[in-house]
């Protein structure tokens, strides 16, 4: 481990992790788990990590904030983790959370921690993300996302039930990792000064036992280096802070027994300096990876289609390289599963095989993968046999999978942005950066040396953007807007971002909570709307949908229509039954729009006997692990609103309930027919088209509100519902009186569909 200074090394006298022989859970084979923990022992010391987990403990003591930047592949995300605990760092019962900007992450991790321990996954590691938490009160170190580390400071603004936070692939810069920055920032600040308080109250200076904690000192020193090196400026906002939320938490006698808050912010890539700078100067060290060197390999010319030239790239490394698993980088789960039976096909369709005879497994990666699935790439390749594993850029730095010596990258990712323009969230895919490509082509070398190859010339890589900008530059900041008023922050755009956002984003999403009701007339939250959207883990407008679902007598359909749509694709197309699939789904068409026809999905399986619902599934062409996913969010979303106290009742067969509650969250996506059968955005103007797939695609409705916008060679609207253009100024008042001025109150008034 190389830093500013160089650290020195210490002996280590770690103690072990409080709580290990909690008994285990039924299922749980003890004996299975100590055996794997003995075996993967061998693993975690020959990880680059495990030679400076001395000097790293010593540097986590000796600052309580801490950045470590570490190659991909180094065994950080795992072992920083469980060195803390074993120091000691988490106190009796503390815990140790660490964030990951992806579910994927955060599941995978967490399952091999909890290995590596010997212990039952949910138990001393644990994970959360949303819509599902594996864990208990034995729980000691945390995986999530960073938008759940978020939720818990909705109800707990001073996070005390952890003694250490850890943000993981920070690099990433992932909306939530900058507004979970900017919180912790915060925290610690509150943390610490309450901490003082406690010291003097509780004894003289000159009777400190700095040997009960010897951090303790240190931290008070570097709090002093931290603030002395900023500008006068941000050492006036430190001290005075921006959230006014639970004044009284800081200042109460429980949160003065909290103690400081120990942050680690780790790096993947070598961009320590903007991290420390934003944290006052804080200590960086670096941790050398395991890396080998990669031969790297541009097409010659452009391909005019990357998945063709996937597939084809994919099984020439099949049949012309020695063994060694190929990782294939895609945009999505569509692209994904395609490519997967393409694959499948063509490689048994060899006469000789792979390399030497090798067979191919061919095995997906993206974040609506079930746990039990994406833990298969990890897993050796059976005998005479290589992986090909497709992934999104899950794969790029958040998980290493082992064995991979071959990359096939396309050089494209699927990237959501917010189209000021279109007034909507739009997915699209765009070219990687330079940063990307590098990480991606590294992949191939984290075990021996490997080769990539990439799917563009040598001249398209150079006129790549050399990094990524910042998701919160460039996305919607409802949800982000929504989360920081609930905290109590009242001047958003004065919050301390790392990179603060657009002004006029943050205006944009402030006018939309206004519309949605969740703000008053002063940018102050509602008690009654505002703070229930803050409280629901949904999207404000889908949290407005369930809220007007609830008040009109069909929450149930509202809570079930809102589950699938945060759910996986649940239609199955597999290729060369089309007729099939085309015959069989007609039964399942809604003539209202696509979101009644997910609804009318999940009704049926509900009535189909639970046993018989596999067989149901497949004979329907239906993924059964998206409906299944669906159902958990559903009783989810019940929990939420029945502790809301709202009531939870169904309209049966009556869809115009369902449609007005759609409306009511989502009327800044609400469209009207033009004469050349596009469709014009209300609110913005803009011209998109309904998705090919749309149950409503040909019907011409006259007025409809969407899900979302995906570009490809046009502008198209997903997920369409058919609605009354009369409701949107009854069911929005305030979004199209304020829209009045151009006319657009009048627009969304006319032309009534019946």
């Amino acid at each position: 481990m190389d830093g500013q200074e160089k650290p020195h090394s210490l002996k280590s006298h770690h103690k072990r992790a409080h709580g290990r022989n909690s008994r285990p859970q039924p299922g749980f084979d003890a004996a299975d788990a100590a055996a794997k923990r003995q075996r993967l022992a061998v693993e975690r010391q020959g990880m680059p990590i495990w030679a400076a987990r001395e000097a790293l403990v010593a540097e986590a003591q000796a600052h309580h904030t801490l950045i470590v930047v570490g190659e991909t592949g180094s065994g950080k995300t795992t072992q920083i983790p469980q060195l803390l605990l074993e120091a000691g760092l988490a106190g009796q019962r503390g815990l140790i959370g660490c964030t990951q900007p992806r579910r994927v992450a955060a599941v995978t991790v967490a399952r091999r921690v909890a290995d590596e321990m010997g212990v039952q996954l949910g138990q001393q590691v644990g994970y959360s993300i949303r819509f599902d938490d594996a864990t208990s009160a034995a729980t000691r170190i945390k995986y999530m996302t960073d938008g759940m580390l978020l939720r818990e400071a909705l109800i707990d603004p001073l996070l005390s039930r952890y003694k250490v936070v850890i943000v993981d692939e920070a690099h990433e810069r992932s909306v939530h990792t900058d507004v979970l920055l900017g919180l912790l920032k915060q925290v610690q600040r509150r943390r610490h000064q309450a901490w003082q308080q406690q010291q003097q109250q509780q004894q003289p200076q000159q009777h400190t036992n700095s040997s009960k904690d010897h951090t303790q000192h240190d931290y008070q020193q570097q709090s002093r280096q931290q603030q002395e090196g900023q500008p006068q400026q941000q050492q006036q906002q430190l001290a005075n802070g921006h959230s006014h939320h639970h004044k009284s938490s800081s200042s109460s006698s429980s949160s003065r027994h909290i103690g400081p808050l120990r942050l680690l912010v780790m790096s993947a890539t070598l961009d320590a300096g903007a991290f420390s700078d934003y944290f006052g100067g804080a200590r960086a060290v670096w941790v050398r990876g395991r890396t080998h060197p990669v031969t790297i390999m541009n097409t010659a010319q452009p391909e005019e289609n990357y998945l063709d030239a996937a597939l084809c790239a994919t099984l020439q490394v099949h049949v012309d390289e020695p063994a060694g698993d190929i990782l294939v980088f895609l945009t999505g789960q569509e692209e994904i599963d395609s490519l997967a039976r393409l694959l499948q096909e063509r490689a048994a369709a060899l006469p000789e095989g792979g390399y030497g005879g090798l067979g191919l497994e061919v095995l997906p990666i993206y974040a609506a993968l079930p746990p039990e699935q994406q833990v298969k790439v990890f897993e050796p390749a059976p005998a005479g046999m290589r992986k090909a594993i497709l992934a999104t850029n899950i794969a790029e730095t958040s998980i290493t999978i082992p064995g991979v010596r071959y990359v096939v990258d396309t050089g494209f990712v699927k990237a959501r942005g917010y189209s000021a323009k279109l007034g909507a969230d739009s997915l699209q895919v765009v070219p990687v950066s330079q940063a990307q490509a590098r990480q991606r082509s590294g992949r191939a070398g984290r075990e021996a040396p490997g080769k990539a190859f990439r799917l563009y010339t040598e001249d398209a890589f150079a006129a790549l953007p050399a990094t990524t900008p910042p998701e919160i530059t460039r996305v919607n900041l409802g949800s982000v807007v929504l989360q920081l008023k609930a905290l109590g922050v009242e001047d958003v755009a004065g919050f301390d971002f790392m990179q603060p956002p657009p002004r006029a984003a943050i205006v944009r999403s402030l006018e939309l909570l206004f519309a949605l009701g969740a703000l008053d007339g002063k940018g102050q939250l509602t008690p009654d709307t505002g703070a229930a959207l803050a409280r629901l883990p949904v999207d404000p407008m889908y949290g407005k949908v369930l809220l007007a679902g609830a008040a009109s007598g069909c929450a149930v359909e509202a809570m079930q229509l809102v589950a699938m749509v945060s759910s996986e694709n649940v239609f199955h197309n597999p290729r060369g039954k089309q007729d099939a699939v085309n015959s069989t789904r007609a039964k399942f068409l809604h003539p209202e729009g696509d979101q009644l026809t997910l609804l009318g999905v999940m009704a049926a399986f509900l009535q189909v006997e639970r046993r018989r619902r596999p067989e149901w599934a497949s004979d329907n062409f239906i993924n059964i692990r998206a409906l299944r996913k669906a159902q958990d969010i559903y009783a989810q979303l019940k929990g939420h609103l029945s502790s809301l106290g709202l009531p939870i009742q169904s309209c049966g067969s009556d869809c115009v309930p369902v449609q007005r509650a759609l409306v009511a969250g989502l009327f800044p996506h609400a469209a009207k027919r033009q004469p050349d059968g596009t469709y014009r955005v209300i609110a913005t103007g803009q011209i998109v088209h309904l998705h090919p797939s749309s149950v409503l695609r040909g019907k011409a409705p006259e007025c409809v509100v969407f899900s979302e916008l995906v570009r490809t060679t046009r502008q198209y609207a997903r997920e369409v519902t058919r609605i009354q253009a009369r409701w949107l100024p009854e069911l929005a008042p305030a979004f199209f009186a304020a829209k009045a001025g151009a006319g657009v109150a009048a627009e969304a008034g006319g032309g009534a569909q019946s």
